[in-house]
C-alpha cells in the first residue's frame, strides 16, 4: 500500500466516522426535544393535579373540635 493510499485509507474512516457522529447527534436532539415536550406537558399536568387537590373539600370527616370524646374518657 503506496503512502497517498494510507492516507486515502485514513480520510475516508474520518469521513465515515464524522457521518456516524452527526447521524448519533440528530438522534440524541430527536431524544432530546421529545423529552422536552413530554417535561413541559407534565409540568401542566402537574400544575393541575395541585390546583384540583388546592381546591378540594376537606374531607367528610369532622373536625377534632367537633369530635366526640372516645368512649374511655
Amino acid at each position: 500500500m503506496t503512502e497517498i493510499e494510507k492516507l486515502q485509507a485514513q480520510i475516508d474512516e474520518l469521513e465515515m466516522k464524522q457521518a456516524f457522529q452527526e447521524q448519533t447527534i440528530d438522534d440524541l436532539n430527536q431524544a432530546l426535544t421529545a423529552q422536552q415536550f413530554l417535561i413541559e406537558k407534565m409540568q401542566v399536568q402537574l400544575k393541575f393535579m395541585v390546583g384540583k387537590v388546592k381546591g378540594m373539600q376537606t374531607s367528610n370527616l369532622a373536625d377534632e373540635s367537633e369530635e366526640t370524646p372516645p368512649p374511655h374518657y
